[in-house]
């Protein structure tokens, strides 16, 4: 008998698993986006990711600042850094209203790093339960203990963290990704100062959705300086990639001394750098997206006002429930045949029961085919 290899083990456990997703019918695979459909999935909010005007700013500010360089060669400590990527991050500070910015990778990067590197043995990290996947891997990375706190319930976090010991933490997003909801962050903001708590709030799908300049939920609702960490990613409203945490001047300097993500990762190439530098440029000359993104919104959430398997949400991330796989891989391949890029999100990336479409509005979108949609989300399942 031929002795089973250890690599044939490994495939054979590795199998067990896909065969087990596919009988749930929750196998994902990788596919080229069905163009030419209507967008209404991705996260090119403001429509930069596909902008010719800020490609042209890009390529002209690599001009301007002579960079004739592919890659960043190496780490920011070792040779990865630049005066350019200083003067970007002093740029990125003013923009957020903090003391200093730390840009990373990307946002995913950046939540690992914050919640890897400043909790410590003995502190607590409280979570909000709808927290991205990079929330909670950075905080499974810490030796901090770890609790989630029910989705937006501040009762529940009250008694979390009236249980807590050492310093405590309290992990929020502005915009939730799944659902599109809001945080009731100035009631956080009040929380974490009378129970002496710190705040790490996930910016993601704020960051040049809402605030002067693109700057986020925290600078608009004016509670910035109330707010510990602040997590910025630029690969989506933004257009381009990347992202930044933005604080105090001492918090960089830990992050810079401290966060493993940061001290052993490449640096961005001069371009990412130059693209983040550029997309703000452009939209702070552009505040026009910001407002015609909004009036999409408001025309969409207007017109499924009546649909009984909507969430509500004021942001550009609309949901429609349709529980089973089968059934959100149906609506959606619905979707598809009359000409929208709509995705099905499936368990167990969110709970069973709770699949849904996940619609992304955008400020290029036009209205007849905002109304079409809606028109047709009616109708799917009847």
């Amino acid at each position: 008998m031929t002795p089973v290899s250890a690599m044939q083990t490994l495939n054979q456990l590795l199998r067990k698993k896909i065969d087990a997703r596919k009988q749930d019918n929750a196998y994902r695979a990788l596919a080229p986006s069905p163009a030419p459909l209507k967008d209404f999935c991705s996260n090119d909010y403001l429509g930069l990711a596909r902008s010719p005007d800020l490609y042209d700013l890009i390529i002209k500010k690599l001009d301007d600042i002579g960079v004739r360089q592919n890659g960043a060669t190496g780490s920011r400590l070792l040779s990865g850094n630049t005066a350019y990527t200083l003067d970007v991050e002093r740029t990125l500070a003013g923009i957020f209203n903090s003391e200093a910015a730390l840009i990373f990778n990307a946002g995913y990067t950046a939540n690992v790093a914050v919640l890897s590197a400043i909790p410590r043995r003995g502190d607590t990290i409280l979570y909000d339960e709808f927290a991205h996947a990079s929330i909670k891997d950075g905080a499974r990375l810490s030796l901090a203990n770890r609790f989630a706190f029910r989705h937006n319930d501040l009762e529940d976090l009250v008694v979390k963290i009236k249980n807590a010991r050492g310093e405590k933490y309290i992990v929020v997003e502005s915009v939730y990704s799944m659902d599109g909801d809001e945080c009731p962050l100035k009631e956080i903001v009040m929380l974490a100062k009378e129970y002496g708590a710190h705040i790490i709030l996930d910016e993601a799908h704020t960051t040049g959705v809402v605030g002067p300049a693109g700057s986020g939920l925290a600078v608009a609702s004016g509670v910035e300086q109330g707010i510990d960490v602040r997590i910025y990613t630029f690969g989506k409203a933004m257009g381009v990639h990347g992202a930044c945490v933005a604080g105090s001047a001492t918090l960089i300097d830990y992050l810079v001394n401290f966060a493993r993500p940061f001290i052993y990762t490449t640096a961005l190439p001069p371009h990412s750098v130059a693209s983040i530098d550029c997309a703000f440029q452009y939209l702070g000359g552009h505040p026009n997206l910001q407002h015609q993104l909004q009036e999409n919104v408001h025309l969409f959430t207007q017109a499924i006002w009546s649909l009984k398997n909507r969430t509500v949400s004021n942001s550009p991330i609309q949901t429609a429930i349709f529980p089973g796989n089968d059934n959100v891989k149906s609506a959606a391949g619905q979707l598809v045949n009359a000409g929208f890029d709509v995705r099905p999100i499936l368990s167990p990336t969110v709970r069973s029961g709770q699949e849904r479409l996940r619609i992304c509005l955008h400020a290029f979108n036009e209205t007849e085919d905002l109304l079409r949609l809606a028109s047709l989300l009616g109708t799917i399942g009847t």
